[in-house]
């Protein structure tokens, strides 16, 4: 009976499991259209923050076409989300009230539910900035080989980025939009050029500067890269030197406020008691 009872769950245990799984899609597709509709009222295509939001949300890894609109729609939902907080809280509170405090319950929460996307897509921008920056000398020192080892700047692109998909996937996506970018037919000037907004890297854009020079005049691209390759080698080990430079003034407020009070205790505590307990025998 147990074993029917086992087998039984494990047919179904799949089909649960996909079941929920599309439960989950069919509701963050509904949320996102609910979203997207709500932005299409709230701004029209082609207005200068439309087109922000849809760069930003590029360089955060979002590249669909109704992605601005959504995001334009999260932020007008929190807002008004906020605003249905504030009216309810104030009306569980009752009359009396200060009028001070019945505009900050409106406007705290309107304002937090406004910026909070904003908050959202900096960090996500922040974190994609930092995994390129830190996989980009690994990147370059395999451009340099597959360069020097004869092969076209495109090809090189290519394997790079096939190299790349596994210890760092957000700098491999950005060079196969490039290369998807090459093949349908732009020039290697723009399509590096686009590269560089995407990231908005101050590393990238000098390397898409040199690459772009090396072209129009006719020196070695290999050469180039490679002296650019021991420059971020060296760049790459003056950011290490500095973050460790910082860490003593970080680790001051932890030690002075957390470790030296338990050591204080620790050290103390003993004596202190000793020489109650000999003030008490003093007393008797």
């Amino acid at each position: 009976m147990q074993s029917r009872v086992a087998r039984h769950l494990d047919r179904n245990a799949p089909t649960a499991a996909a079941s929920a799984t599309t439960l989950s899609d069919d509701m963050r597709r509904g949320i996102n259209a609910m979203a997207e509709r709500l932005g299409q009222r709230v701004i029209n295509e082609g207005d200068t923050e439309l087109t922000e939001a849809g760069m930003a949300l590029a360089r955060a890894g979002y590249r669909n076409r109704t992605a601005p609109r959504v995001f334009w729609g999260v932020k007008a939902g929190l807002t008004v989300a906020g605003l249905l907080m504030g009216l309810t809280v104030r009306l569980l509170l009752g009359d009396d009230v200060p009028a001070g405090m019945v505009a900050l319950l409106f406007i705290g929460p309107a304002v937090t539910g406004l910026y909070l996307p904003n908050i959202w897509l900096s960090s996500r921008i922040k974190e994609r900035r930092q995994e390129i920056i830190n996989a980009l000398p690994d990147a370059l020192d395999l451009l340099v080989v597959c360069v020097e080892a004869g092969m076209g700047l495109d090809q090189a692109l290519a394997r790079v980025a096939k190299e790349l998909q596994s210890t760092s996937p957000v700098l491999a996506e950005e060079l196969q939009l490039s290369i998807l970018e090459l093949r349908a037919g732009k020039s290697r000037a723009d399509t590096l050029k686009n590269l560089a907004a995407r990231v908005a890297i101050e590393d990238v854009n000098s390397l898409v500067t040199l690459i772009i020079q090396a072209d129009a005049f006719g020196t070695s691209i290999a050469s180039t890269l490679r002296v650019y390759s021991d420059t971020m080698r060296t760049t790459r080990f003056q950011r290490a030197e500095e973050i460790a430079a910082k860490m003593p003034v970080k680790l001051l407020f932890p030690l002075v406020f957390c470790i030296l009070p338990a050591l204080f205790v620790t050290i103390m505590g003993p004596a202190f008691i000793k020489l109650m307990q000999v003030f008490a025998q003093m007393n008797q």
